[in-house]
């Protein structure tokens, strides 16, 4: 039952079209590296975990890793990576960070890298923006806001497993 209940939690908050339409696009930079579009889901209330995705380039001749992240409205934020076996969509922890090749960009999206908040304060609502610090090894720390986008989800028939994810921390 806990199981089903951590599915359809996640599944709510990650299955989304490949199109986002009427989004707001909005960007950082901090010395060689730019943040574009950082943005989140609504969550319903209750929901423990929340989504964050943006895009992240780096303009430096070197690699950078995203390492970590940190924002009030969740008790931790950590970097996972979807990945799709044996025709289970699997989600997993990047426990060594992110890392972002030297003039190379990498899209945090759907079924793909993404940064779980969990243990959420209160709920994700629609038209918010969350504070959401993005801490690198190779460049500085930014500060971003992920925008709180509400779209209609296509559940789909995909079914993910969890098994290997951790939920406690």
């Amino acid at each position: 039952m806990i199981k089903r209940i951590l599915f359809l939690i996640v599944v709510s908050t990650m299955v989304l079209p490949a199109f986002i339409s009427g989004a707001v696009a909005h960007e950082y930079s901090h010395g060689s590296v730019e943040i574009d579009h950082p943005w989140s889901r609504p969550t319903p209330p209750g929901t423990p975990m929340g989504v964050g995705y943006l895009v992240i380039k780096n303009h430096s001749d070197a690699d950078i890793t995203l390492v970590g992240a940190s924002t009030p409205r969740a008790d931790r934020v950590s970097i996972h990576e979807t990945l799709m076996k044996d025709g289970v969509m699997r989600m997993q922890s990047l426990k060594s960070g992110l890392t972002i090749s030297a003039g190379e960009v990498v899209e945090l999206k759907p079924h793909s890298y993404h940064l779980m908040l969990e243990k959420l304060v209160e709920p994700l609502k629609a038209g918010e923006r969350i504070p959401l610090r993005l801490e690198f090894k190779g460049a500085d720390a930014m500060d971003v806001e992920l925008s709180v986008q509400s779209l209609d989800a296509d559940m789909g028939q995909k079914e993910m497993d969890h098994s290997g994810h951790n939920m406690e921390h």
